[in-house]
């Protein structure tokens, strides 16, 4: 047996602390097998060891909240016994070393997580972070990682209908890849994962087990360096087609009653399932890992224990039930073996060629995995409003920020992905938020996800409640009624304290928003150590978010549908440049105060909106957000190419209120411009209008006038031109 040195228990990830703390609950010196053991366990990817204090504040109950944190995802009731099951996570570092493989797999762990729980997947969306263009890397990463999660989800059968992609400087060495699954079951077939009882069978299912993805946890729970491109063995491998199979039969599993628990095998592999399901259980689990089938040879138990081999999932069955199980995942043809059983001892023991090599308490594993306060300091928010040049042609910005990184079309990465396959996404990428129908009701789901990084950097606790409010306006754009939240908390190292600031400001901000908007807070992911060489990310809380419309027939999408159709501005307009796309782009700054978030007037205003929706009195709607008025109103025309003329308040600066970020906005585009501006008035409501829809341009009154055809090829070519090689734009 290896000795365990300070440099073994080191190169785990574990502090001197951690190994001491794990003597005292095993009242001895640990074997290599459980080093490796605690080493994922404890990892701040599976124990959220520096998060769990501040993850305690976020609202994560509600009436339709069926299941909160704490399971493979979280469940919402959407009525007629319907329910929603879905979830969002990273693959950030695997990514960026691996871009094609570590994006997949990123798709396929999340799937597991959602059919795991019974709910077969309908829809995927992605939230995707690169460096500056111009960085040798990432033009490269770009391209693997959408061809990654196309690989994966179209071989699945899974729509990919929607995301975010965005570029900054701060990414250049820790790319963001945040995937988010949606699926749908009934509320009386919801699986979880507590193995309860004793002398149950603990069966192994999917495919075999290799050596892809050791310390894979603990590499996600780690800076990089300029040795990172060796940790390409810690990458997992997926196969799709395997997948697809997987999710066959365990549905088919699911539909008898022989499941007692069921649990994805994803990061830390066996380890983690067989752990996390013994210790929700209450239970021991014993594991004979001669049982497990395996694809490499002389693998020591060390290696089974802690890979993170793909298309694999751990289940406890009632006893008798093994052969009906087994036959359906022979005919499925995927791997099936009886690896253990479940006991009253509260302990993982696990045997090798007859051998007890590990045997430790599953609560040690799970309760006693450290939790930290760590100390944080939180940041004075930038303030101010930035000067920029106010004689600047107004139509001219509006092509260069349409053809920014940022803003330009993203349909060069859309087309990629099979979104309509299932023949029940009713609104494609491109929109504020996808829509996926309920299969053969007139109910659908939106689904969208956001953030905007530069107003956390600018403001951690207020760019998280924007976060939060741009979903709830995304959701309620499209006329859905927004019910709850998956976040994706990306950020730097914890042991700083101007990081842990961020992390705990976050929280806070993404809390007051959810608390305000009845937005609950049901699954999620914390990814930390986003850095490279002491760099750290922009602060990235990605929310995800679903909502419910009723009736998908009354959905609102952006573009202009008619001609001579009212043009109106919900929400008061300020001018708020500070830390906008525009002053980025145009100016070449990022500065000044994020935008403030008032709840209240999102609460208000949404409600106004979506109540016009359902009533039928508008078909065209565009929340307001990265680049202000003129650019929402820019992609309502282009769909359609109608265009749209428009007159500027009689005071006020043209710049700032064209290109403002001010929050809580809609563009609302309908006949009958006097019945919604009374409506507005009589709900307390701040509504203008602005102009009529009709032509071939985009005029702002005495501020010029732009085709839209200039506009289109603008905003489209963008991307192909960069992914092909031809345009590079510089660094933002």
């Amino acid at each position: 047996m290896t000795d365990i040195t300070p440099q073994t228990v080191r190169e785990h990830g574990l502090s001197v602390e951690e190994y001491g703390r794990i003597k005292q609950l095993l009242n001895r010196d640990p074997n290599l097998v459980e080093l490796g053991v605690f080493s994922v366990m404890w990892s701040e990817h599976c124990s959220y060891k520096s998060t769990r204090a501040h993850l305690r504040r976020l609202p994560t109950k509600a009436p339709w909240v069926l299941q909160g944190p704490g399971e493979n995802a979280g469940v919402i009731d959407i009525g007629d016994g319907d329910v929603a099951v879905f979830k969002m996570e990273s693959h950030n570092h695997p990514s960026f070393i691996e871009p094609y493989q570590g994006a997949a797999t990123g798709v396929g762990g999340i799937m597991r997580d959602v059919f795991t729980m019974g709910a077969r997947p309908v829809a995927m969306m992605n939230a995707l972070r690169f460096g500056a263009p111009d960085h040798p890397k990432t033009r490269h990463l770009v391209s693997g990682v959408v061809s990654g999660i196309g690989g994966y989800g179209n071989c699945m059968g899974v729509p990919t209908v929607g995301g975010e992609v965005n570029f900054h400087r701060s990414y250049n060495g820790n790319i963001l890849v945040n995937a988010m699954c949606v699926g749908l079951a009934r509320g009386d077939k919801i699986f979880k994962s507590a193995a309860e009882g004793a002398g149950n069978p603990v069966v192994y299912i999917g495919s075999k087990t290799g050596r892809d993805g050791i310390h894979g946890a603990t590499m996600a729970s780690a800076e990089f360096n300029e040795d990172s491109e060796e940790k390409r063995p810690t990458v997992q491998v997926g196969d799709p087609f395997t997948e697809k199979l997987l999710l066959e039969a365990c549905l088919e599993l699911m539909a008898t009653d022989a499941i007692i628990a069921i649990q994805d095998m994803g990061a830390a592999g066996l380890t983690s399932s067989s752990a996390e399901m013994g210790s929700k259980g209450g239970s021991g689990i014993e594991l004979d890992l001669d049982r497990v089938p395996q694809r490499e040879e002389n693998m020591t138990a060390y290696d089974m224990m802690l890979s993170e081999s793909q298309e694999r999932m751990l289940a406890v069955l009632k006893p008798g039930r093994e052969g009906e199980a087994e036959r359906i995942f022979k005919k499925w043809q995927l791997d099936f073996a009886v690896i253990g059983r479940t006991t009253d001892s509260g302990r993982l023991i696990v045997k090798h060629k007859g051998a007890v090599v590990a045997d430790m308490p599953v609560h040690a594993l799970s309760e006693e995995a450290p939790v930290y306060n760590r100390p944080f300091e939180r940041r004075t928010p930038a303030s101010g409003s930035p000067p920029y040049d106010r004689a600047r042609p107004v139509m001219d910005s509006l092509v260069r920020l349409m053809a920014s990184p940022d803003i330009a079309s993203r349909r060069w990465v859309w087309e990629q992905y099979d979104n309509t396959v299932m023949a029940d996404t009713v609104q494609r990428p491109g929109g504020d938020a996808a829509v996926v129908r309920v299969h053969n009701t007139d109910k659908a789901l939106a689904i969208t996800t956001d953030v905007t990084p530069r107003y956390c950097k600018a403001d951690p606790f207020e760019g998280a409640k924007q976060a939060v409010a741009e979903a709830w306006r995304n959701l309620t754009a499209v006329g859905a009624t927004p019910l709850a939240v998956t976040d994706n908390l990306n950020f730097g190292n914890p042991e700083k304290p101007e990081i842990m600031g961020e992390i705990a400001s976050a929280v806070d901000g993404i809390a007051e928003a959810c608390r305000a908007l009845d937005f609950p807070v049901v699954s999620g992911n914390c990814s930390l150590y986003n850095e490279t060489n002491g760099e750290a990310i922009l602060p990235t809380p990605a929310i995800g978010a679903v909502g419910l419309l009723k009736n998908v027939n009354r959905m609102a999408t952006i573009a202009f549908k008619r001609e001579n159709d009212a043009i109106l501005l919900i929400g008061d307009t300020k001018g708020h440049l500070g830390q906008s796309i525009y002053l980025r782009e145009i100016e070449g700054k990022e500065e000044g105060a994020a935008p403030p978030v008032d709840l209240s007037a999102e609460r208000k205003n949404g409600d106004f909106v979506r109540s016009l929706i359902e009533a039928g009195k508008v078909d065209t709607v565009h929340d307001l957000s990265d680049g202000g008025l003129i650019v929402a109103l820019a992609e309502m025309a282009l769909p359609t190419r109608i265009g749209a003329k428009i007159a500027l308040p009689a005071t006020g600066d043209a710049i700032a209120f064209l290109y403002g970020e001010d929050q809580a906005r809609y563009l609302v585009a309908a006949a009958d411009a006097e019945r919604i501006l009374a409506d507005a008035k009589a709900a307390g409501v701040s509504a203008v209008l602005l102009g009529r829809t009709g032509g071939d341009k985009i005029a702002v009154e005495g501020a010029g006038e732009i085709a839209i055809a200039a506009l289109a090829r603008a905003h489209e070519g963008w991307f192909p031109s960069y992914m092909g090689g031809t345009e590079l734009s510089p660094s933002n």
